[in-house]
């Protein structure tokens, strides 16, 4: 089967398209034979050794997969042969089949098409996780999202709304910000142009907001821990641009705030219960049309470097996806 690996740590076009024999389902996996994947901000940062999961050399990146169930090892009830399905697998997806354990494997609904499949489990669950579990977020309350036109961003615009909060997006520029509003935004800052924490006093008339969702880092989560409102909640998700805050925890203190971490790949594997039950919150609210991923654009296996490469520059709204055929 092909391949796209990283055979050494570098930059995306040291990836390298390869064949390699086909993976076997171990006791309580499947293989699924690939027709999409996700392409997410840790494949930028595992082919260069700055992500926290760190597989042996060679490996291919890809955390997510959609596709059909080739084969369904010893021990798997759930599944059969010929089964549509999507998975989280952490990495390992540029591939044409792919091994997965049976309990990251999720049935496709009806009416979703293999692209959206490959672009929906990895950033709603993260998103899930970090909103309505880490976040806590209530209906009535309000939630900033900080990166709000990237994958896990706009998934936790619509989220949000699905729960009955004001959600107020941050983004870069205007044509970002536009599609947040069109999945769901309340009020936008578009923080390359106005001050941040003027904007959220702007849009909170100085009240602040419940819950700020990070999975950017840098220079804008200082500012948005200090437009927290009394009780509020920060989560952290992740450090796309590239840099880790250094927060002064006296403000948690002077706020009666919480910063609280949201890891997607441990909760799967402490909480998988939760898990399971945010996967079909998730596809109820994908089934009365409350979530709606926006693909900005696909690449072809043999193009996944190009992928990655797309999604390092920033440019991608919504979801970049890799396709087999």
């Amino acid at each position: 089967m092909k391949a796209m690996l990283c055979t050494a740590y570098g930059p995306p076009e040291t990836l390298v398209l390869s064949d390699l024999p086909s993976p076997k389902a171990g006791p309580g996996q499947v293989v699924i034979t690939v027709k999409s994947c996700g392409v997410n901000f840790p494949d930028v940062l595992i082919i260069e050794n700055k992500y926290q999961t760190k597989p042996p050399l060679p490996f291919s990146p890809g955390c997510e997969a959609a596709g059909i169930l080739s084969q369904v090892g010893p021990n798997v009830e759930r599944f059969k042969s010929g089964d549509r399905v999507m998975a989280i697998t952490g990495h390992g997806s540029f591939v044409e089949k792919v091994a997965v354990s049976a309990d990251r494997v999720v049935a496709i609904p009806a009416g979703m098409n293999d692209v959206t499949a490959g672009a929906f489990l990895f950033t709603y669950a993260t998103s899930d996780h970090a909103v309505r579990d880490r976040g806590a977020l209530k209906a009535g309350e309000t939630m900033l999202v900080l990166g709000a036109a990237g994958g896990v961003g706009l998934a936790a615009v619509e989220i949000g709304k699905a729960v009955g909060a004001t959600i107020i997006a941050c983004a870069s520029t205007d044509e970002k910000l536009a599609v947040c509003r069109e999945h769901g935004a309340d009020g936008t800052i578009n923080y390359t142009t106005e001050d941040l924490r003027e904007g959220i006093k702007r849009l909170t008339g100085d009240r602040g907001v419940d819950v700020v969702l990070d999975p950017v880092g840098g220079r804008f989560s200082e500012p948005a821990f200090r437009s927290t409102a009394w009780r509020g909640r920060f989560v952290v998700v992740g450090f796309a641009a590239g840099d880790i805050p250094k927060i002064p925890l006296n403000l948690a203190l002077l706020k009666g705030s919480a910063i609280v971490g949201s890891s997607l790949g441990t909760w799967m594997r402490r909480e998988p219960e939760l898990f399971a039950e945010s996967t079909r919150q998730l596809l109820r609210w994908y089934a009365e049309g409350r979530l709606k991923p926006r693909i900005d654009r696909t690449f072809p296996l043999e193009r996944a470097a190009d992928a990655i490469a797309y999604m390092a520059g920033r440019h991608v709204i919504g979801k970049v996806v890799v396709t087999t055929s």
